[in-house]
């Protein structure tokens, strides 16, 4: 498991990278605030999780900042704390559908119906 969590946290490291440098001369990610922004946020957010360092990424760590001030995301974010208040911890029935489904999953939907 030592490999796929540094395979993990390197590939994530050289993504930010990607991003901080496309940020270098734009205050987001296409220029304007756009779904690209909205879209990438929540993949940052955990950036702790990720074991990734945002401070040495500067122009990540500024547009971080800028999006999570918006006042749009604050309000999506303090809906999602309503509605998942422990979003890491994930009941058996949760584990079943996310972690329990294959191949044979789609054979007996398509059987039942």
């Amino acid at each position: 498991i030592e490999y796929a969590v540094n395979r993990y946290v390197n590939e994530v490291s050289r993504l930010y990278a990607v991003l901080d440098h496309q940020l270098t001369d734009n205050e987001y990610i296409c220029g304007d605030y756009s779904i690209a922004d909205m879209a990438s946020y929540p993949w940052v957010v955990p950036h702790k999780r990720q074991l990734q360092k945002i401070e040495n990424f500067p122009n990540l760590y500024r547009w971080f900042e800028t999006v999570r001030s918006r006042p749009a995301t604050e309000r999506a974010y303090e809906v999602a704390k309503r509605i998942n208040p422990n979003p890491t911890q994930m009941s058996e029935e949760e584990k079943k559908i996310l972690f329990g489904q294959d191949a044979s999953t789609l054979q007996r939907l398509r059987k039942d119906n």
